[in-house]
């Protein structure tokens, strides 16, 4: 079975764990639940299918009978609190303790680039600004950037997309793109950085209304009345629009300025207290 630092959800390690043990012995949930002192044959079934939550009195029970003990079994439990948590901030500071867990046991954490490239604006400005400037020392990138930026953070940000293996160094020096884009996927802890990214460029996008001439930007928008049925195809429509303004950006390996597109598209009122009539 895989090692419990390459996951970031407690509910799919349970589940593995079991299937695992199904695959070699006679094991059960019964069993499973008896080892971790539960009453209820299915618990753990339940909690695994994310329809019962992990009490915070039974994290340890259950991590020792999945044998996880010293930083496995803390890993584990910042897992349960990572999943429970109600709020982006709390997230981002218990995955930020799971990197760090990792770490210390020499372990590296699968989402933990995603995470942390998605956690700043920087990264993915610099990912296509650096190839764009090439020779440019941080300095001269730093004065290249909108918002301004130190040369200590580019000089950060690069290390960082190097190590990542988001930019490498050709022979001359120059970075490159390694792929053409970075998506986070499916990645749960990922998702709550770039749920981050999102407010930071929504800021940045609103200095821009004045901060940037009128003919190097576009901004437009339109307030609807819609269906449940008309946002599923709104939302269709503007995947395929993404997907093709990318086909666009990347037909030409040369970079004159680096962009960014919001494309939002958010409820304006609230259902339950929407009345027709």
């Amino acid at each position: 079975m895989k090692d419990v630092f390459e996951y970031t959800g407690y509910r799919q390690y349970i589940a593995d764990f079991y299937a695992e043990r199904k695959v070699k012995s006679a094991f059960t949930w019964r069993e499973f639940a008896r080892m971790a002192g539960f009453s209820s044959s299915v618990h753990l079934k339940y909690v695994s299918e994310g329809r019962f939550n992990l009490g915070e009195d039974a994290v340890e029970r259950v991590a020792k009978a999945m044998g996880l003990s010293g930083n496995r079994l803390e890993y584990f439990r910042a897992m349960v609190e990572f999943d429970h948590a109600v709020t982006d901030n709390i997230k981002k500071e218990i995955f930020e303790r799971m990197l760090s867990i990792a770490k210390q046991s020499n372990a590296k954490l699968i989402e933990g680039d995603a995470f942390r490239y998605f956690d700043s604006w920087k990264n993915p400005v610099l990912r296509e600004l650096a190839p764009a400037m090439q020779g440019a020392k941080p300095l001269a990138l730093a004065h290249a950037c909108r918002p301004k930026i130190s040369a200590a953070e580019v000089s950060e940000s690069l290390n960082f997309l190097v190590k990542a293996n988001l930019l490498s160094k050709d022979a001359d020096g120059n970075y490159v793109q390694t792929d053409k884009y970075v998506t986070a996927g499916l990645m749960a802890a990922a998702s709550v950085a770039v749920r981050g990214l999102h407010r930071q460029m929504g800021e940045i996008a609103l200095d821009a209304i004045e901060g940037v001439p009128q003919n190097e930007r576009h901004f437009s928008g339109v307030t609807l009345g819609i269906t449940r049925s008309a946002y599923d195809e709104i939302v269709a429509v503007i995947n395929d629009c993404r997907k093709k303004i990318i086909e666009i950006a990347t037909r030409d390996d040369s970079t004159d300025e680096v962009y960014r597109l919001n494309m939002q598209f958010f409820p304006m009122t609230n259902k339950k207290g929407f009345k027709k009539g």
